[in-house]
């Protein structure tokens, strides 16, 4: 297939990039980009691994740390005025335990994802060079599936406290009994 003068294919499914867009290059993740114009003629798969620093995920949590790449199998086509995308993803995530720190990984597997993307209207996707980014929708998704609060088990109790009546750091014992909150409203005299 012949190429228009002045671009070339960067691979089935990526768009036609000018050679001298190289800030194109530079910024876009080129993994998840769709061509339109390969859409017209047939359903496109994007199936590779995308780094998490192009999805803008890195640093996003003291807590949750992703894996380097995001891995994907996905499916688009074109339907009347917008592409519907579908397929899986799936991020490995380094995590502490929001009650004991205690290190363990969690999978994020997003077996059955779908992004129904508008060409037309106010909701329209943005189209540059003859291509739609995948990366905010993927993004966004990622972002709402990640846990609010990472635990290594349901069940966890947190940090363990050092047993009653015994030594801290300093030497001083600690007390058998912790004294209640409200202890504190009993010493209140009231009016009857």
């Amino acid at each position: 297939m012949r190429q228009p003068a002045g671009r070339k294919a960067v691979r089935r499914g990526l768009p036609c990039v000018p050679e001298d867009a190289e800030a194109v290059r530079t910024h876009v993740n080129m993994s998840l980009l769709l061509n339109v114009n390969e859409l017209i003629r047939a359903p496109v798969a994007l199936d590779g691994r995308t780094s998490v620093s192009e999805l803008g995920l890195a640093g996003l949590d003291e807590l949750i740390h992703p894996a380097e790449f995001l891995e994907h199998w996905l499916q688009a086509e074109l339907m009347e005025g917008s592409i519907l995308v579908q397929g899986r993803l799936r991020l490995a995530l380094r995590c502490e335990c929001a009650r004991c720190l205690k290190p363990f990984e969690q999978v994020m597997d997003l077996r059955e994802w779908a992004a129904h993307l508008e060409l037309k209207g106010n909701d329209a996707v943005p189209v540059v060079a003859d291509a739609v980014d995948l990366t905010p929708q993927i993004r966004e998704d990622i972002l709402l599936q990640l846990p609010q609060h990472p635990l290594c088990e349901p069940e966890c109790r947190g940090l363990s406290n050092p047993p009653a009546g015994s030594q801290t750091g300093s030497g001083a014992a600690v007390s058998r009994e912790a004294p209640s909150p409200w202890d504190e409203l009993d010493k209140l005299k009231l009016k009857d």
